[in-house]
């Protein structure tokens, strides 16, 4: 139970930096097959799934409200230790990754697909240094419809592994927006201030069904790919890890690099490391 609370609260600070994909942190830790399956299976295999899906649920949602508070001040102060720690914890689950094409024919469609991916997760992270035009939070009709789209894509791209729903988010003009209506609802609820309480839910509810729905409908299709195409889902995966550190890298802001920094950022990077293999075991 704590080490599942413990993988959940990975993979939900995880989703909410822009350039880190949740979905690689799942994969990391090996319960990407596991928590598709049980997404998937969900009302047939209800008992089982719900033991499984829990806590990694419980531990996500206690990153997503602390991480909100607690990430800023960290990729302020130490960027180079922060980022090089989310480097460590991707790179820890390539081993994991490895064993499944280990000794297989390698086809020229598996290197593709294995490119395609890296080229694709580089690619967003070279367009998305920039921030989109912040949208309005504001309650409405118009909103509430495309609060509940934004959350579809968000929930989609964060379970696809390699690929940054935060980052999505940030593209589209939503990452900050979100982040602080969530921040003032959390205020607003230790305060018991009802109308900061009744905004927040204005925006986050139709966001939040909208990452529920988003979750289901691409959890289905990826388990359809891996019984279909097992092998060339791997290698897609692995481009996507293999990416993943230039993402972080390449999103990441650095005003303060010297030997210091860079002797704690490597630390960093091998308790990253360490902590993904041994989430993953």
């Amino acid at each position: 139970m704590v080490k599942s609370i413990l993988k959940g609260m990975v993979i939900g600070i995880a989703n909410i930096i822009p350039g880190v994909s949740g979905g690689t942190m799942m994969v990391s830790m090996g319960i990407y097959d596991k928590l598709i399956h049980c997404i998937t299976h969900l009302f047939s295999e209800f008992k089982k799934s719900v033991l499984f899906l829990l806590p990694i649920a419980v531990g996500m949602g206690i990153a997503i409200i602390a991480s909100s508070f607690g990430l800023e001040y960290l990729f302020e102060n130490f960027p180079v230790q922060t980022n090089l720690l989310f480097v460590g914890l991707v790179i820890g689950g390539l081993p994991a990754i490895w064993k499944n094409v280990k000794g297989k024919t390698i086809k020229i469609g598996h290197i593709v697909a294995c490119l395609a991916f890296f080229a694709l997760v580089a690619g967003l992270a070279m367009v998305g240094e920039k921030e989109g035009e912040a949208a309005s939070m504001a309650f409405n009709l118009i909103n509430v419809v495309k609060l509940f789209v934004v959350g579809i894509i968000a929930s989609a791209t964060m379970v696809i592994p390699g690929v940054s729903g935060s980052m999505m988010l940030l593209l589209m003009g939503y990452y900050n927006p979100i982040l602080t209506t969530i921040n003032d609802f959390i205020r607003s609820l230790v305060a018991f201030d009802i109308n900061g309480i009744l905004t927040g839910c204005g925006a986050l509810i139709p966001f939040g069904i909208g990452v529920v729905v988003g979750i289901f409908a691409i959890a289905k299709l990826v388990e359809i790919i891996f019984d279909k195409f097992p092998l060339y889902a791997y290698w897609a995966i692995i481009g996507l890890i293999v990416a993943s550190p230039v993402a972080i890298l390449v999103m990441g802001t650095y005003p303060r690099i010297n030997a210091f920094s860079v002797i704690s950022g490597l630390v960093c990077l091998a308790v990253g490391y360490v902590i993904s293999t041994k989430l993953g075991e």
